[in-house]
């Protein structure tokens, strides 16, 4: 099932506006390499801000590829990616996790991010994870090199990954690369996507744009997603923030191609609006799922995959809120056809995260690709001779129709469908208590895939000499 956003006049307009954007606004790339490799290829720098021909946009479209795949820790084909396939993953880098029984938020441990890695490895809605959290027990400057160890270690699904710099990618490079066996297997079976994200409005920091240049050196997916907020960095509505952030986007897929025609680029950027009455950017509004639905028309536009948001809320606790907005934005997602789709589990603006809500929009997730699954008029499945069995007046409860059949339908494995007495008789509990449960549960008996243990003495290696070369003093 296919559903659009604009129509094709208006996505014409908005390249033909953002490539304007880009020529005659221009933006800021802090990065002096950048700014050369821009230079040299035609575009007009005047100090760190850079004008950019249509032409460059328009050959960097044509360079990039429209496909590419994921593939998880055994070279398994998992993601891929393009058209209108959707598939949905964690987030990275919240501040806290929200504790179910007491709704306080505490300071994710490093043992919490094992756990959460451990529970998406369990989910079967859950295609690619990330990193979750900022870990408060271990050497700051070694944050994101311990988040990729312990997602590798305690999962074998694709990854999305963020790094402060270059050194941390380097290193992270180097754990995936001894899972995969070496660089370039690495490089043809893609283990994860890095994600980068300029400054709205029109700025590229430093960091940002090398980052997006090595992953180009190295041939690994990339994207560069700004993270706008509409009326506070990007226009107030929907049209203002498509526009800006697409033509934020294209910057990043001019540079990149330049440094690397072909290598593979993520297309994509989220919106969290500014809510004027309070002052807070908000998740899962409507509005943001309006700029991501054109987003995802444009990357049908380019033929590049995209990359979006779902499953996440502005509520501080899993509740019927953090329900509502989750289904709301998923099911959407999946209708846009948004290929990566991120931050599945976020609460609170994306400040906290909740074990529950995964699970929950783990369910959502399954109900939604249940609901578009797409039918088919196979005579096993159609029924007629069953049809022809039962006559009038009869049942199909004993036919072989629905024996055949009968487990093909969805059931979801957090909802209830007992009568009130039996599932008052069980306890009456809500589906976040179910859910909790289930947490519980999935925590003290799976495990995932381990490591082998050459690479994982690799990966402790590359973590050792890490901390003596950028750990605190």
């Amino acid at each position: 099932m296919e559903f659009s956003t604009l129509t094709e006049a208006q996505v014409a307009k908005i390249h033909e506006k953002s490539c304007r954007v880009l020529s005659e606004i221009g933006s800021v790339v802090d990065h002096e390499g950048a700014r050369k490799l821009l230079g040299d290829a035609g575009a007009t720098v005047d100090g760190k801000r850079v004008y950019i021909p249509e032409s460059l946009v328009n050959k960097a479209i044509k360079s990039a590829p429209g496909h590419f795949e994921l593939y998880d820790r055994h070279e398994k084909l998992s993601m891929s990616l393009g058209e209108y396939h959707a598939y949905f993953g964690t987030g990275s880098d919240t501040l806290g996790l929200i504790d179910f029984k007491t709704g306080e938020r505490k300071k994710w441990t490093k043992k919490d991010i094992e756990k959460g890695i451990l529970l998406c490895d369990y989910l079967e809605n859950i295609d690619f994870i990330m990193s979750l959290g900022i870990i408060s027990d271990v050497d700051i400057n070694l944050n994101t090199r311990e988040q990729y160890a312990a997602m590798i270690r305690n999962s074998s699904k694709p990854q999305v990954v963020v790094c402060d710099d270059v050194n941390d990618f380097n290193d992270i490079v180097l754990m995936a690369a001894a899972a995969r066996g070496s660089l370039d297997n690495l490089k043809k079976k893609p283990l994860f996507i890095l994600y980068c994200e300029p400054s709205s409005p029109l700025v590229n920091s430093f960091h940002a744009v090398d980052n997006l240049l090595t992953s180009a050196e190295y041939g690994i997916p990339v994207n560069y997603a700004t993270g706008g907020m509409s009326g506070g960095t990007t226009p107030i509505t929907a049209e203002g923030t498509i526009l800006l952030s697409n033509a934020e986007c294209l910057l990043g897929l001019v540079l990149h191609q330049l440094k690397n025609p072909g290598a593979p680029f993520l297309y994509g950027f989220g919106n969290a609006p500014l809510d004027l009455r309070t002052m807070q950017s908000v998740y899962a509004s409507p509005i943001a799922m309006q700029v991501q639905g054109g987003m995802c028309d444009l990357s049908r536009f380019y033929d590049l995959p995209s990359w979006g948001e779902a499953g996440c809320s502005s509520s501080k606790v899993c509740d019927e809120q953090s329900a509502v907005e989750a289904a709301h934005f998923i099911l959407m997602a999946q209708l846009q056809g948004c290929n990566v789709t991120h931050d599945v589990g976020y609460l609170d603006f994306g400040l906290s995260y909740s074990y529950e809500h995964l699970f929950v929009c783990n369910e959502i997730i399954g109900r939604a690709r249940a609901t578009l699954k797409e039918l088919t008029d196979d005579e096993f499945v159609l029924g007629y001779e069953a049809i022809k069995r039962v006559g009038h007046g009869g049942n199909y409860l004993a036919d072989q129709h629905t024996v055949d059949n009968m487990r093909q339908a969805w059931s979801g494995g957090l909802s209830d469908y007992r009568s009130f007495d039996n599932w008052k008789s069980d306890g009456g509990k809500t589906m976040g208590q179910r859910a909790h449960q289930k947490v519980m549960s999935v925590l003290s008996e799976h495990k995932p895939d381990p490591l082998l243990e050459e690479v994982d003495r690799k990966i402790g290696q590359i973590l050792e000499d890490a901390s003596k070369k950028f750990g605190s003093k």
